[in-house]
């Protein structure tokens, strides 16, 4: 038995509303682990003084300078003890999943096992860069608890200015939109970067993820400094007989007020015969009709991968989304990856050489031009990469046409 649970009056009211609250997974760890005990204490001071209590410091284990998060307690008595000694210690382990997210029962429950024996019991599964969040460890436990894991078969994870965790979504493995094999990509580029992720050495975080098709799980566009995300640039394939199915199930006006109208470029007819026609050109790939049609609709057969740099949250110029670098490229054989690769540690090397301290990639490319970063990584410059297509009517297009030849000779040359 552990020592007894604090007063919490403050934490109690989060389990009043009508949503499960983390505080009540807490209290129950708590029942039997004096970490948690104190930890519950120290949280609950900092809910009752508006203030945080935690500092940082170096904690690691050995052949990495990353992947710990280090947290020490800075709330001590007038006689310099702590106040909550148990959590005084209260690191975060970065664990790397495995692509998709697979695990068996049998993984998870040993998983639990390692960190009530050398921790707090408390796991994450996922954090937002994709690690498995071992929270909870005192600096000796540290290091057998992550040589446990690692015989699981368990890498830790990116930290600092480094290569972060990778994410790939489920993709092939369960989904039927998938246009690529979301697995390999991801643990080549993970294994490419491999030392980047382990020896922080960056001006600041890098970010890879890959998603299986434009519906973007792993919200790729937003958070990614390299995103990889699956599409097609054939016509997308309709089911005539599905579709007619579906508009006999769910009637003609359901089907133009959720699919037709819908269409961001307003590609897709509804005919008279109940079935459907889509002007593939104007198609821009957002996924809302073969979401809704999931059967009647799919991705076409001529599949490859989209590559996007610079997604990130708020920093130093506000949320950025992904800009296209790479409009299309197949990826069915092993030279395809190997591209990839070579292209994934040009940006990784020209974003060590040319970014400032704690700027993202995407800061960097508003920075110094996407002209130059393109001209950096070696990258032509393509007529795709528009941020915000048929937007705005007011533009020049007289020398359209000499521009446009010039680029269909750079291309068949």
């Amino acid at each position: 038995m552990a020592k007894q649970q604090y007063d919490t009056p403050m934490l109690d009211q989060l389990e009043s509303g009508p949503w499960p609250s983390f505080v009540t997974g807490l209290k129950r760890l708590a029942n039997d682990n004096d970490m948690m005990v104190d930890l519950m204490g120290q949280l609950e001071a900092s809910y009752q003084t508006k203030k945080g209590y935690w500092k940082g410091g170096t904690v690691g284990v050995i052949g990495y300078g990353g992947g710990v998060i280090p947290r020490f307690s800075e709330l001590r008595d007038e006689n310099d003890e702590y106040v909550y000694p148990a959590s005084a210690e209260f690191h975060t382990l970065r664990i790397m999943p495995p692509p998709g997210m697979h695990y068996d029962t049998q993984t998870l429950r040993d998983m639990c096992d390692i960190w009530e024996e050398f921790g707090s019991g408390l796991i994450a599964f996922h954090g937002q860069s994709g690690d498995i969040m071992f929270q909870g460890c005192t600096t000796a436990n540290v290091q057998p608890a992550f040589d446990k894991l690692n015989e699981l078969g368990f890498d830790m994870g990116g930290a600092g200015p480094a290569v972060r965790t990778g994410m790939s979504c489920v993709g092939a493995a369960r989904c039927e939109n998938s246009c690529l094999d979301e697995g390999k990509t991801m643990r080549a580029l993970v294994n490419n970067a491999l030392d980047d992720m382990h020896r922080p050495a960056l001006p600041y975080k890098f970010k890879y993820k890959v998603s299986g098709c434009p519906n973007d799980c792993v919200n790729s566009v937003q958070r990614a400094d390299l995103a990889t995300i699956g599409t097609w640039r054939d016509d997308i394939k309709i089911d005539v007989e599905a579709v007619k199915q579906f508009v006999a199930d769910r009637g003609r006006k359901y089907v133009i007020d959720n699919v037709v109208t819908r269409c961001p470029t307003q590609a897709i007819t509804l005919n008279d015969d109940d079935t459907i026609a889509i002007d593939n050109p104007n198609c821009v790939r957002c996924m809302h009709c073969i979401n809704v049609m999931n059967i009647a609709l799919s991705p076409g057969d001529d599949k490859g991968v989209s590559l996007l740099c610079g997604g990130k949250r708020t920093l130093k110029i506000g949320d950025l989304m992904g800009t296209v670098i790479v409009p299309f490229h197949k990826m069915e054989t092993d030279e395809d990856l190997e591209w990839l690769e070579e292209l994934a540690t040009e940006i990784l090397d020209f974003f060590a050489d040319n970014a400032l301290e704690h700027e993202r990639t995407g800061e960097m490319i508003d920075r110094i031009g996407l002209t130059n970063f393109l001209e950096g990584v070696g990258l032509e410059v393509d007529p795709h990469m528009i941020s915000n297509p048929r937007t705005n009517p007011y533009f020049r297009s007289d020398d359209w046409d000499e521009e446009a030849a010039k680029w269909n000779e750079r291309q068949a040359g």
